[in-house]
């Protein structure tokens, strides 16, 4: 871990270019640094073989700055909602992909490649869902008909799908959604062959948070991708959502856990990063911010089957922590003005950029 506060030495020219998303991506990088230009996250990461990314959400599209930007520093996007339960199937048997689909075509036009998220999850259900009694004959239809409808929707348009989301609490017990609870813990290996059966190309990953260090949770996990993975049932990788907070000190088992997953012939992502601070912001806590951002990015780097980084949002100005943890925020490497802070610095140092 460096205790050093990261250096900030991005020229004020390169700071207005990124709040109006100038700066280019993909096959134009190397002539944009000939000319120049700065490269991007995405560019950066690419040295590395990863992809660097960020969720957004539907609402958010319709500024335009911030779409710019988003669709010019990343090469990844996940949609935060828009590919849930209560948004796909908002009853019975009635799909909706709308809300995905604007994601995945904007995705599409700026050459950007899509995580699919999430399949199955115990929240943001729909009420016919959660608001009667399912036999286990009757909710595992219900399960197999959800997954693979949305699958084959989105096959060949994502690379990667959070399968099951959340599963485990966090002394390592299962967590007892309506699917555990009606069809017991089998229902990860039934909604990852299903999912596979639906789309044999795309990559199937379980997801969670409070996973980075190695601990009861992390270890539920691991456990249960060693069973999978004998059985043969269809598990390419964990994606460990790193939200973080200062608060609670920095996982410095990361790369460790990250390394045994690997080892049972898995991929990793961190799928979901922020890093959250107890209000107000200081300059001493974003410098430790930065460093976190920094000893995050590089420990995907060490390992070489964490394949991408993707930040829970960009941006401040659309975080979903103040909402969710009164009092913190200031999580992301963006402020609200879409002005780059010192985590975005120390993750272009990480990755090898100025």
């Amino acid at each position: 871990m460096r205790k050093t506060a990261p250096r900030l030495r991005l020229a004020g020219a390169l700071a207005a270019a990124l709040m109006l998303g100038g700066i280019a991506t993909g096959p134009t990088a190397q002539a944009d640094e000939r000319h120049g230009k700065e490269p991007t996250l995405a560019d950066l990461a690419q040295r590395h073989g990863r992809y660097f990314g960020s969720a957004t959400d539907n609402p958010e599209l319709v500024d335009e700055p911030y779409k710019a930007l988003l669709g010019s520093e990343f090469d990844q996007i996940t949609p935060g909602n828009g590919m849930k339960w209560y948004a796909t199937e908002p009853q019975q048997g009635v799909f909706d992909f709308s809300q995905g689909d604007e994601i995945v075509n904007l995705a599409r036009a700026n050459r950007q490649k899509v995580r699919g998220h999430t399949l199955v999850w115990h929240s943001q259900l729909p009420g016919w869902l959660t608001e009667r009694e399912w036999t286990a004959r009757e909710l595992r239809a219900v399960l197999k008909k959800h997954v693979q409808a949305e699958v084959r929707h989105y096959r060949g348009k994502v690379f990667a799908w959070d399968v099951v989301n959340e599963a485990f609490n966090e002394d390592g017990t299962y967590r007892e959604s309506v699917f555990y609870k009606t069809l017991g813990p089998g229902y990860i290996a039934d909604a990852l062959r299903w999912a596979h059966q639906a789309d044999p190309r795309v990559k199937l990953y379980l997801n969670d948070y409070n996973i980075e260090a190695i601990g009861p949770k992390s270890d539920a996990y691991y456990k249960l991708a060693k069973e999978l993975k004998a059985k043969g049932v269809p598990l390419h990788g964990i994606g460990l959502q790193a939200h973080l907070a200062l608060q609670y000190g920095y996982p410095t088992t990361l790369e460790d856990n990250l390394r045994r997953f690997s080892r049972l012939g898995l991929d990793t992502s961190l799928t979901e990063v922020d890093i959250r601070m107890q209000l107000p912001a200081t300059e001493e806590k974003l410098a430790q911010q930065a460093e976190w951002y920094r000893d995050l990015t590089e420990a995907c780097l060490a390992v070489r089957r964490c394949v991408g980084i993707t930040l829970w949002d960009y941006t401040d100005k659309y975080s979903w922590i103040p909402a969710f943890f009164p009092g913190e925020g200031a999580a992301l490497p963006w402020d609200e003005q879409l002005a780059p802070k010192p985590a975005y610095f120390a993750l272009r140092e990480a990755l090898g950029g100025r």
